[in-house]
């Protein structure tokens, strides 16, 4: 099967997993991370074909709605389907096992420049006004609070800490967000993030003072 061919089937395959989630990791979180992935491609090299797939496919297999040997399981049965080599769904596959933040204290894995590329397209888009909009969207999902000025900032430092977490959507930018410019892989990464990242800061301020009345 043609790549093209199979990057629209992937499309279409994703459209239909992710299909009415509100937590800010539909398919049109996979869409922005795609076309960024791709971009960041365009400058930095590496396969364009293992960057697409693991791009679209990252969030299927995504800890924080299912087990994620399971996603992994309908990942590789799909790429299976599509005839996709085996050492490339191996290699998609591996990406998306390491793209995820996992805490503050967790290193980073990414070895391969098309992992690097993927994981900094999924992290921009985790921060700037639509990284702002998918932290309110995620904590309101789950139940966490907004803001609680008594609650602690945690920087877990290891996976199972991160993924017990319940703190407050605030918490989270101290926690995730506005530790990710410095953790950025490519160049190209890190020039995008800069402004996005001055506009968290922005938000923030403007968050305290209105918390505060003094707006």
């Amino acid at each position: 099967m043609e790549k093209k061919q199979i990057i629209k089937n992937t499309v279409e395959f994703v459209k239909e997993k992710l299909a009415g989630d509100s937590s800010g990791h539909d398919w049109w979180h996979i869409y922005r991370v795609w076309n960024m992935a791709k971009k960041l491609q365009n400058n930095e090299g590496g396969n364009l074909f293992i960057v697409e797939l693991a791009a679209l496919l990252h969030d299927v297999a995504d800890w924080k709605f299912q087990k994620e040997e399971e996603g992994i399981e309908q990942i590789v049965n799909f790429l299976n389907d599509q005839r996709v080599d085996i050492e490339d769904t191996e290699w998609v596959v591996k990406i998306i096992q390491n793209v995820s933040y996992k805490g503050a204290g967790v290193a980073d894995k990414m070895k391969t420049i098309e992992g690097k590329i993927v994981q900094d397209a999924d992290r921009l888009d985790a921060i700037g006004a639509i990284g702002i909009a998918r932290t309110f969207a995620f904590g309101g999902k789950f139940g966490n609070e907004m803001h609680n000025p008594e609650s602690e900032i945690n920087r877990h430092n290891n996976f199972e800490e991160y993924k017990k977490s319940r703190g407050t959507t605030i918490n989270h930018f101290y926690e995730k967000l506005l530790l990710l410019k410095d953790r950025l892989n490519t160049k190209t990464a890190q020039d995008i993030a800069h402004e996005r990242h001055q506009f968290m800061e922005i938000f923030l301020q403007q968050f305290y003072d209105e918390w505060e009345s003094s707006k």
